[in-house]
């Protein structure tokens, strides 16, 4: 992040032109300022200066101030490329999307801020500053970028050490800095004569440099503002785990950084550090190529095509192409995945996560390429990560899930964030397997672990396991102790140890700072309502999902828990008219169309009530929930031929789906045709063969059918 000034500013404001639809955005100076002529918060077009640039290579965004002390990136960023690879030009982030003002993902909107959304990480010590009275930022940060002090702490201390100045002696010991960055110092690599392998003397003790990387490096949310270098990142982050951002298999999806997908490789285990890598001063390589594997792994075994089974020079043979294969994000910003995998076309196959071979193979297929590994080798290479069966079948209720994620959780030899992904998906999973993991998950050395346990505590039966709320609760890292907090909130008294009620109210403390910390985000507005809705303070509950939506009009889980909240209270009118209102702003909305349908279920509009529910079916045809609620108020209403057809749809997209498959042996056999009741019941049955005591579940009630 720097000023923009002649000498920062790389792109073309020489009254340079971009369209976008009706829009067109115009590049100019005037004054000695850099300007922008682009639709502003209210549609209209406005003249706009350019306060600061952000990022350098391959593109530079430009941040403009606005009211309130808001600064907003703005949609359109300059390619910074080399013009021979296409840069060198304006494009918009999110081509493709018909974006206008009021929607979130414009640039004037609350995802393209500043303050929230960057600033932490681009800037040094920064603190947010923001006002929920005013609604105002007074955002303010040491260095306007990532300086010495955002990785080693505040510097007076080593400044005065190094001038030997003032009480200089006290920090002989640590030269005055907070934190030692020191893992690597008199490590090194050498061959063990067994397996041929590098080994790292003397192993690494901690992760002191990782952690820190970490505050930045992860997809993660900010729970706690006053960071002391040095401690744990959960103390200060809630970081992502294995879910529908990445892969099954632990691959980059979405925008995941490094974190995520370095603590899931075997270098990590291995002791490898981030500046084993990078240095992190530079923000070079250490060396060039593949010499930065070669560091430590014997280039007469690696650097060779009896490795790599490509021409020397080659691009198959450098070592990121097939081990950090790279996606591109921004348009333009290939960035490469850091869990150092072996490529694995046969999980493509299987599960149809991508692969390295057909990344530059694009003409053949995943069997080609399984083909041509398992040829090369003798075998299916398995690799270090043997997590993506186990994590595809928790995340889709495949048979057999919950004892595949228990073995999972299990396995120390896996990676942490693989475990605790393993153990957020058993959360429906109340049972004694369900109840055994929470158990070891909060005695876990990993916080990532301990966080998943506690995350499952609400899905558990807290009789089986009475000592664990107390343990999250207590826990050393924040980010577990809230997470348990939030879990636990609102559960009846009997069951929760006496001895816990102050752990929780001092837990439940630091989750509501958490929130607040974040309340210019409606995310953190509805969390706080589902905490309240928990403790019966609805008053509460309904004051912090009305200000959600006036942060933010399109905020969809508000809007519903807002009607629910008038649902419980007796007042369903109201939630109805609630739900209106956001779909006249959001009509392809399937949620919204999903429980403005049930709101009419219950009041007795069954016609209107099936028009929505079939709208949000047809909206998201990958929620076997909505299909499956449609198919019930088929029924109800007398159409049991549609609602068969229906369900039959929906069992072919989700073949796992339970209640589907349970309410088919129901509507057969009304339908008379026990023959395919029994079709259906043994399919179910062979998904539940676990459960000796299955049973197809009864057909929910009108009343009973809800989100």
């Amino acid at each position: 992040m720097q000023p923009a000034n002649e000498s920062t500013v790389l792109g073309d404001f020489n009254d340079a032109s971009v369209a976008d639809g009706a829009v067109t955005s115009r590049f100019f100076r005037r004054g000695g300022k850099f300007m922008v002529r682009t639709d502003g918060p209210d549609g209209a077009l406005h003249d706009y200066a350019i306060e600061f640039t952000f990022g350098v290579s391959p593109l530079q965004q430009y941040l403009i101030g606005m009211p309130g002390g808001r600064l907003q990136a703005l949609g359109i960023a300059w390619d910074s490329r080399a013009r021979k690879s296409g840069g060198q030009r304006w494009f918009k982030l999110h081509p493709g999307l018909k974006l206008s003002a009021g929607q979130p993902l414009h640039w004037t909107g609350i995802d393209q801020n500043w303050n929230f959304m960057c600033a932490d990480c681009h800037s040094t010590n920064v603190r947010k500053n923001y006002d929920p009275v005013t609604r105002t930022f007074a955002t303010s940060y040491a260095e306007i970028d990532v300086a010495c002090e955002a990785c080693h702490g505040p510097g007076s201390n080593h400044v005065a050490w190094a001038a030997k100045s003032g009480d200089w002696r006290r920090f002989e010991a640590n030269h005055g800095l907070l934190i030692a960055l020191d893992e690597r110092r008199g490590a090194s690599w050498k061959i063990d004569s067994a397996s041929g392998d590098v080994v790292r003397s003397p192993p690494r003790r901690s992760e002191r440099e990782i952690q820190m990387c970490a505050r930045c490096h992860s997809r993660r949310s900010q729970i706690h503002e006053d960071y002391v270098h040095g401690q744990p990142v959960g103390d200060d982050y809630r970081v992502s785990l294995l879910d529908n951002l990445y892969y099954a298999d632990g691959q980059i999806k979405d925008e995941v950084y490094e974190y995520g997908s370095f603590i899931q490789s075997r270098m990590f285990h291995a002791g490898v550090t981030c500046s084993d890598c990078h240095e992190p001063h530079s923000l070079k390589l250490r060396a060039q190529g593949n010499g930065v594997c070669l560091q430590c792994h014997v280039a007469r075994r690696y650097d060779s095509p009896r490795h790599h089974f490509h021409q020397a020079g080659s691009l198959g043979s450098r070592c990121v192409e097939c081990h950090m294969p790279s996606r591109i994000y921004m348009v333009v910003d290939a960035r490469r995945d850091h869990s150092i995998r072996i490529p694995r076309p046969d999980l493509s196959v299987k599960l149809g996560v991508p692969n390295a071979c057909n990344g530059c193979h694009r003409d053949k297929s995943a069997d080609w390429a399984a083909a041509e590994v398992a040829k090369w080798y003798g075998r299916e290479p398995v690799g270090f990560q043997r997590f993506a069966e186990a994590l595809h079948a928790g995340s889709i209720g495949a048979p057999g899930a919950a004892r595949l994620l228990a073995r999972l959780v299990a396995d120390r030899e896996q990676p942490a964030i693989a475990r605790a992904s393993a153990l957020a998906l058993m959360a429906s999973d109340s049972g004694p397997v369900g109840a055994a993991s929470v158990r070891e998950g909060a005695r876990d050395g990993s916080p990532l672990v301990r966080r998943a346990a506690a995350r499952d505590l609400p899905d558990t039966d807290l009789h089986a396991i009475p000592e664990v709320p107390a343990l999250l609760l207590n826990d050393r890292v924040r980010a577990v102790r809230i997470e348990a907090a939030e879990a636990l909130a609102g559960a009846p008294a009997d069951a929760l140890p006496g001895d816990t009620a102050a752990a929780l109210e001092k837990a439940l403390a630091e989750y509501v700072a958490a929130q607040e910390l974040n309340a210019d985000r409606p995310e953190a507005h509805g969390n706080l309502a589902l905490l309240y809705a928990r403790e019966k303070r609805f008053a509460e509950a309904r004051r912090e999902l009305a200000t959600a939506l006036s942060l933010d009009p399109s905020f969809t889980p508000a809007v519903v828990n807002l009607a629910d909240l008038d649902r419980e209270l007796g007042r369903e009118a109201q939630g109805e008219r609630v739900l209106r209102e956001a779909i006249a702003r959001s009509p392809d909305d399937a949620t919204l169309q999903h429980a403005l349908g049930l709101s009419l279920v219950r009041q007795g509009h069954g016609q209107e009530a099936l028009d929505h529910l079939a709208a949000a079916a047809r909206l998201d045809p990958a929620s076997a929930r909505f299909a499956y609620v449609y198919a019930v108020a088929l029924d109800d209403a007398g159409r049991h031929g549609k609602a068969i057809a229906v369900l039959e749809d929906d069992v072919a997209r989700h073949p796992y789906d339970r209640d589907g498959l349970a309410a088919l042996v129901n509507f057969y056999r009304g339908a008379g045709n026990p023959g395919k009741a029994a079709d259906y019941a043994k399919r179910l049955a062979e998904l539940e063969s676990n459960d000796a005591q299955v049973r197809p579940p009864p057909m929910p009630s009108n009343g009973a059918a809800r989100p």
